[in-house]
């Protein structure tokens, strides 16, 4: 199982691959470590001698903007070195194995890897094959976690919110694509929060999803009444393999986030989004921009959380 990959036997993190089964002791430790390196970035000089001498290679094998270059600058203001691995120049294009590649690279003395991977087990398979003491970041696993968005998202909530008690939270959008969303949930029910809502068309949120103790809603309006954060997620239409639905101009239309819909939240609700963001797809740009959106705070605070995660896994 996962767990018993990424957890060492004295109850230490040795992989970070997935938030299921995370004690909220062990994710509130990562979150306090977080809020201390936090302040890092307004120094003038922004690093810290923690991963000095240590290699961390990012493994992208999909797009990413926010969270490759966060990964990178956290690992660099840890004074790691940082090597970006252009995959679609790398082995691999000439049919290179994954576990090869990632022989080679332990060859090189890496020390720590960064992976994103359309695969959901990819950084669970390179964990099992690597030696003791080298680790393994999941960045993104196919439609199935993300664990350090799941941790930026509940360290942006902790910030905003100050605890978890009473917390009512509802994310929206494509729900059947979304690692985010599942790692989200994972983290949120670990740090004790009971009522999370996931809305979207039907075809987009599976009802297997009460199976972990969230409600689901097809009526968004209803779905947003009283929360105190909402979520709102792009249509991912790259992991589709048919249209499953009308048209954006329809999603917009029945489940986009707008002023007058977050209109129904707590009037201090928050508004989060992992991005990339498609204004008039999933959110209105008013709301995007607007006085409760957190959604560059998020990207922001994405810096401290993957340096807490890098400096908790070379303790």
């Amino acid at each position: 199982m996962t767990e018993d990959v990424q957890i060492n036997e004295g109850g230490t993190l040795r992989h970070l691959l997935t938030l299921e089964n995370l004690s909220g002791d062990l994710v509130t430790e990562i979150l306090d470590r977080a809020q201390n390196f936090l302040s890092v970035g307004d120094r003038r000089t922004k690093k810290l001698p923690l991963l000095r001498g240590r290699s961390v290679f990012n493994l992208f094998f999909e797009n990413s903007t926010r969270t490759r270059t966060t990964f990178e600058i956290a690992a660099k203001r840890l004074s790691a070195d940082v090597v970006n691995l252009n995959i679609a120049t790398s082995s691999q294009s000439k049919g290179e194995s994954l576990l090869d590649m990632i022989d080679n690279l332990v060859a090189m003395q890496a020390d720590m890897f960064v992976v994103r991977h359309a695969d959901s087990d990819a950084a669970y398979r390179i964990a099992k094959h690597v030696p003791k003491g080298i680790h393994i970041i999941n960045a993104g696993a196919g439609s199935h976690s993300h664990p350090t968005q799941g941790l930026l998202d509940a360290f942006t909530i902790r910030h905003f919110k100050k605890d978890f008690s009473g917390l009512k939270i509802v994310i929206i959008g494509d729900i059947l694509h979304s690692r985010v969303a599942r790692s989200q949930i994972h983290v949120l029910k670990a740090l004790g929060v009971n009522e999370i809502r996931v809305a979207g068309p039907k075809v987009l949120v599976p009802e297997v999803l009460t199976e972990m103790g969230v409600t689901v809603y097809n009526d968004v309006d209803a779905a947003i009444e009283g929360v105190d954060v909402v979520t709102t997620l792009r249509l991912q239409n790259e992991r589709m393999k048919a249209s499953l639905i009308p048209s954006a101009q329809d999603f917009y239309k029945d489940y986009g986030l707008t002023k007058e819909r977050l209109a129904l939240a707590h009037p201090q609700a928050i508004v989060m989004h992992p991005g990339p963001i498609n204004r008039g797809v999933e959110i209105a740009s008013d709301v995007a921009d607007g006085p409760q959106s957190v959604i560059l705070r998020q990207v922001t605070f994405g810096i401290a959380v993957r340096m807490a995660v890098m400096s908790l896994l070379q303790d």
